[in-house]
């Protein structure tokens, strides 16, 4: 099966040559998306966690179970947040590696570990070392186009991603198909791959609620609410209380100003999976209220959550940066984290947390520069051309801030509770000048 768009894609970059070469998190695929075990299980993860852990205590050298505990220990941080399983995870699979250097799971597992934790070059390491291991294998791509796209190898990735849905056409390879497309502003192609990715379901629960996230997501970051309110909720349905579905209907209805069930929405995902990105919506609904006491304490919070997944060995200078920045918190420090970010992951979502970094800290010049690598690739990202659009209007470019300011609404009136309100001041501002 051919993905002929992704394949125009690649052709494009490579014509280009243009493109110096994002995010979730893994990224999270998804970043790109954040890892996924492959447990090729019904079980729930806690069930199987405690299964292996027996087989353990029974029989310390069960290489097989050792590798199985440390990739469902990765399935249970996406479940719960808990970020202190990461160190186990890596304690198990050098075990596991040190017994036998041959082991092609272990050596994947240590590059989802990798991409986990943001170590982005030595989740490319491992997935090589993976996909030499398991030549026939498809998620040692997954891997490695994973590490490529955060790395800013983005005709290197699409390649990557091509083989993936070639060799193995699931949800994994689709929805790194929808991502490339979204990366290159293909958003209908995006939509598309990532219903395909949908459909096509997944052995973890887990992963199919979170696969119907990410589709709600391209909805929401279009502005189409209703689909995304429908997605969100249909996520819900298939998994009760998933914190992600939640945290998404608590944008939709922010967006829509309706700030009470917002903050109930982020509070009920927060009692789940206190993930920091869920704390800082709350905070920004808060703020939104009009409550800054309350909306301090959830971004104090959120700071500190930051710093747990530092503890546990996770990179979080890009994520840093921005929180920091779009709150005005140590200017200093996030300048330093964002630079960092960009040299360790240069990727067009590093390029425009570097730029908006800047613009806070207020080097306008610096800030428009790092502006043209974020949007180099025409991602159709509102937030990158509002960051693009500010910039240029305090460096006095007023036509050039009216078309970037304009374009960030049309792409999502809604993109941030916060700073599209003061989105459309700073147009409306600026056509009156």
């Amino acid at each position: 099966m051919k993905v002929h768009s992704l394949k125009t894609i690649a052709a494009a970059a490579l014509i280009g040559a243009i493109v110096a070469a994002c995010g979730p998190s893994a990224a999270d695929l998804a970043n790109p998306v954040a890892p996924h075990t492959g447990l090729a299980i019904s079980l729930r993860t806690d069930d199987v966690i405690a299964r292996d852990q027996g087989r353990l205590r029974q029989q310390p050298d069960d290489w097989k179970s050792i590798d199985d505990l440390a990739a469902a220990y990765l399935q249970k941080v996406r479940e719960v947040g808990d970020p202190s399983y990461y160190p186990k995870v890596d304690a198990l699979l050098r075990r596991a590696l040190a017994h036998d250097p041959g082991d092609a799971q272990a050596s994947t597992d240590m590059g989802l570990l990798s991409l986990a934790r943001h170590e982005f070059v030595g989740a490319l390491k491992w997935g090589d070392r993976a996909r030499q291991l398991d030549p026939a294998g498809a998620r040692p791509l997954g891997i490695i186009g994973d590490a490529q796209i955060e790395l800013g190898q983005y005709p290197e990735a699409v390649q990557t991603f091509q083989a993936m849905v070639d060799r193995r056409p699931d949800l994994g390879s689709y929805a790194r198909v929808s991502y490339a497309r979204e990366l290159f502003g293909d958003v209908d192609g995006a939509v598309s791959a990532m219903q395909q990715a949908v459909e096509a379901g997944g052995a973890v629960p887990e992963n199919s609620a979170y696969t119907r996230v990410l589709l709600a997501n391209l909805y929401f970051n279009s502005g189409q609410l209703a689909q995304a309110d429908a997605a969100y909720r249909r996520a819900l349905f298939d998994q009760p209380r998933y914190p992600y579905a939640l945290a998404g209907l608590a944008r939709v209805e922010a967006a829509r100003g309706r700030y009470a069930a917002a903050i109930d929405r982020y509070r009920a995902a927060v009692d789940v999976y206190p993930l920091p990105d869920f704390v800082i919506g709350l905070g920004d609904a808060f703020a939104a209220a009009g409550d800054a006491r309350k909306a301090a304490q959830a971004y104090d919070l959120a700071a500190a959550e930051q710093q747990l997944y530092r503890a546990n060995g996770v990179d979080l200078d890009a994520e840093l940066a921005l929180f920091d920045a779009d709150h005005r918190r140590d200017l200093p420090e996030a300048l330093a984290a964002a630079l960092r970010a960009m040299a360790d992951r240069p990727s067009v979502r590093s390029a425009d947390t570097l730029a908006w970094t800047l613009y806070q800290a207020g080097d306008d010049a610096a800030a428009l520069t790092a502006s043209d690598q974020a949007v180099r690739l025409g991602t159709r990202d509102a937030g990158m051309y509002f960051h693009r659009g500010m910039i240029e209007a305090r460096l006095g470019q007023i036509g050039a801030a009216r078309t970037d300011l304009q374009t960030a609404l049309r792409i999502n009136p809604y993109f941030s509770v916060v700073w599209s309100p003061i989105a459309r001041q700073t147009l409306a501002s600026l056509v009156k000048a």
